[in-house]
């Protein structure tokens, strides 16, 4: 839910005229880079503020039923039909030329499954594959794509910030949006006995789980050698006003609209960079 700030980013690029020819998104970032590729910035918003307010989007019910505490099969696989929550613009997102990358952390390999447009011929492919980068381990139950289990790919060896598949698309200059603010560390984990016990069938996931702090920290530091050298823009929140179980329509709808003053702010800046 720190994609209600976040998410902004989309308004602000898509109201600028910005239309990047590659995106990659992991976890909330899969569902922004969807928004973003369908053009389509009133969902970009309902995805992450007024969608909350859905008596489906998921509970402590939901969570003893086995379908998580974010209701991801409905989120996901269903609210992007037509009629449905979240309409999908599945037809714009198919003529849009950009390429894309979405990641998730496949559980018997450890390491993330980066997939694009070869991927995807129906809106489902796109739908399971973005719900797979987002499941958030534990919280939300692990995805099926074609014989292979996943979680969320910020598990993945950039702590879930995709420098890596960009680099090794080979781009060289990244406009990176972040969902912490600049003095953000991630510290270390404290469940460490309860993964090992909870993901016991996938060894991967419970190592991953451990270093991803490390990961994570690692990438934004590298981050900022990048922006210091003038090869990234990042786009950092001032501050966070929401947690990721944000479940407040009030309180998400203030921090979409202080993401959205930021980055009508920054855009000037930002176009720049990009050489508009």
């Amino acid at each position: 839910m720190r994609a209600s700030y976040t998410s902004a980013m989309v308004v602000a690029l898509l109201e600028a005229g910005v239309h990047a020819d590659y995106v990659a998104g992991i976890s909330a970032g899969s569902s922004n880079t969807a928004n973003y590729l369908s053009r389509d910035p009133a969902r970009a918003r309902r995805s992450f503020v007024e969608f909350a307010a859905d008596p489906r989007f998921g509970d402590l019910r939901t969570f003893v039923r086995g379908e998580g505490m974010f209701n991801a099969r409905y989120i996901y696989e269903e609210t992007g039909l037509p009629d449905q929550a979240l309409p999908f613009d599945f037809a714009t997102f198919r003529a849009n030329p950009a390429r894309f990358r979405v990641g998730a952390f496949q559980c018997s390999t450890g390491r993330n499954v980066w997939w694009g447009r070869d991927d995807v011929r129906e809106m489902h492919d796109l739908m399971v594959r973005v719900r797979a980068s987002s499941t958030m381990p534990v919280v939300m139950p692990p995805v099926t794509i074609d014989g292979e289990v996943y979680v969320d790919g910020a598990l993945g060896r950039s702590g879930g910030i995709p420098l890596d598949i960009a680099r090794a698309d080979g781009f060289e200059r990244f406009l990176v949006v972040l969902t912490r603010p600049r003095g953000y560390r991630k510290g270390p984990s404290r469940l460490d006995g309860f993964y090992r016990r909870h993901f016991r069938r996938w060894p991967a996931v419970v190592d991953a789980l451990r270093k991803r702090p490390h990961r994570y920290n690692e990438t934004r530091e590298e981050l900022f050698r990048l922006e210091r050298e003038g090869r990234a823009y990042l786009f950092v929140p001032d501050s966070m006003p929401v947690d990721n179980g944000e479940r407040s329509v009030t309180k998400l709808r203030r921090s979409h609209e202080l993401g959205l003053a930021q980055a009508r702010r920054e855009m000037p800046a930002i176009r720049e960079f990009l050489g508009l």
